[in-house]
C-alpha cells in the first residue's frame, strides 16, 4: 500500500520520520538533563564548576577518550560490514552515529539494528542484523569477562551484603532458560527475522578467525578507553583512590549495568544507582560519582548523537524504492 503512493507523499514521510527521530532523541536528552530526580542539573552544574572540570585540559582528554573510544566502535563495525561488503571509514561513521541517534530511545538499543540495516539493499539487510549482533555480543563478552575479575575482587576485598539465596535461585533459572533455549535451538523451532538459529550460527562461523579476533580486540581496547575515561573523572573530583581499586569497582559497575534491561536514554540512571552502591564502597561520595556518570552519558552518548543526528536528517531513502 505504502509503494502505491506518489513520490513527493512518500518523501514527504520520510522527511516527518526523520524529524521525528531527532526531535524524539532531543527531547529525552532534554528531559534526562532537566527531571533526574538523582542529582538536579543546577547542583550538577555548580558542582562542576566548583571542581574545574571545565577547564580547558580537562575538556581536551575527555573529548579526546570520546573520540578515540568511537573512533574504535566505527572502526569495529568497518571490518564486521567486510565481510560482506567493502565500506569506507566515512561510510561507517555515518551508520554507527546515525543507528546511535535513532536508537537512543529504545529498550536495550534495540532500534539500532533496523538502523544500521536501512543504509543496506534488501539482499544484504539480514546479514547486516546479524553483523551488529555479533558486534554487540563481542563488547559484552570483554565487559562480562573483565567484569567477572573485577567483581570477584571487589566481594573478595569489601564486605558486601548479597543475597546468596537469591542469586543461586538466579542463577539456576539462567541456566534453565539457556538449557531451553539450547533444546530449542537443536530442533531448529525459532527463528530470527527468517534465520533459523542454525543458520545464524552457520552465518558467525563463517565468519573469519581474523575478522572475528580484530573485533574482540577493538572492543577490548574501547573498553579500555572508556573505563580510563571513568577513572580520569574520579582524579580530576579529587577522589583519592589507587587505579586498580578503581578499575576494580568500574568494571564491576559495568558488568551490573549491563546484565540490568533499560531503555537507553535511562541508562544513566541504572549505571548512577549501580555505581553509587559499589563506590560508598571505597568512600565516594554520591554527588562525585552522579556527576561523573552524567558527565560519561553526556561524551559518550549524547554528544556522538547530536552529530549523529546530522546524518539521520541527512538520510537518503532511495534506497527504499531502488528495488
Amino acid at each position: 500500500m505504502f509503494h502505491t503512493l506518489p513520490y513527493k507523499t512518500k518523501q514527504f514521510f520520510f522527511v516527518l520520520i526523520k524529524l521525528s527521530i531527532v526531535v524524539g532523541a532531543f527531547y529525552f536528552i532534554y528531559q534526562k538533563l532537566a527531571e533526574n530526580e538523582g542529582l538536579e542539573f543546577s547542583t550538577f552544574i555548580h558542582f562542576l564548576t566548583e571542581n574545574r572540570v571545565f577547564s580547558l585540559k580537562n575538556v581536551v582528554f575527555l573529548l579526546v577518550f570520546t573520540l578515540f573510544n568511537w573512533f574504535f566502535e566505527i572502526l569495529k563495525w568497518q571490518h564486521l560490514v567486510a565481510s560482506i561488503k567493502k565500506i569506507s571509514l566515512r561510510a561507517s561513521l555515518e551508520q554507527s552515529l546515525g543507528s546511535l541517534t535513532a536508537s537512543l530511545i529504545t529498550p536495550n538499543r534495540i532500534g539500532e539494528y533496523g538502523a544500521k540495516a536501512v543504509y543496506y539493499s534488501k539482499t544484504h539487510r539480514k546479514r547486516i542484523l546479524l553483523l551488529n549482533l555479533v558486534g554487540n555480543v563481542s563488547q559484552m563478552t570483554i565487559t562480562m569477562i573483565l567484569g567477572t575479575i573485577g567483581f570477584a575482587f571487589f566481594v573478595n576485598n569489601y564486605d558486601i551484603n548479597i543475597d546468596y539465596y537469591k542469586l543461586v535461585r538466579f542463577v539456576f533459572v539462567v541456566i534453565v532458560i539457556g538449557a531451553l533455549g539450547l533444546l530449542g535451538i537443536k530442533q531448529d523451532r525459532f527463528r530470527i527475522k527468517g534465520f533459523s538459529f542454525e543458520k545464524v550460527l552457520k552465518f558467525i562461523k563463517a565468519i573469519s578467525a581474523k575478522t572475528k579476533a580484530t573485533v574482540l580486540l577493538l572492543s577490548l581496547i574501547r573498553y579500555l578507553i572508556f573505563s580510563y575515561q571513568f577513572y580520569f573523572l574520579l582524579t580530576i573530583f579529587g577522589v583519592e583512590v589507587d587505579y586498580l581499586r578503581a578499575m576494580m569497582v568500574i568494571t564491576s559497575m559495568y558488568l551490573l549495568a549491563s546484565i540490568i534491561p533499560s531503555i537507553f536514554i535511562f541508562d544513566v540512571v541504572i549505571k548512577g544507582s549501580v555505581a553509587v552502591y559499589l563506590f560508598s564502597a571505597v568512600g565516594v561520595n554520591e554527588i562525585s560519582v552522579l556527576s561523573i556518570i552524567s558527565i560519561m552519558w553526556l561524551l559518550n552518548i549524547v554528544l556522538p548523537s547530536i552529530f549523529g543526528s546530522y546524518y539521520v536528517l541527512n538520510f537518503n531513502f532511495k534506497s527504499f524504492h531502488e528495488e
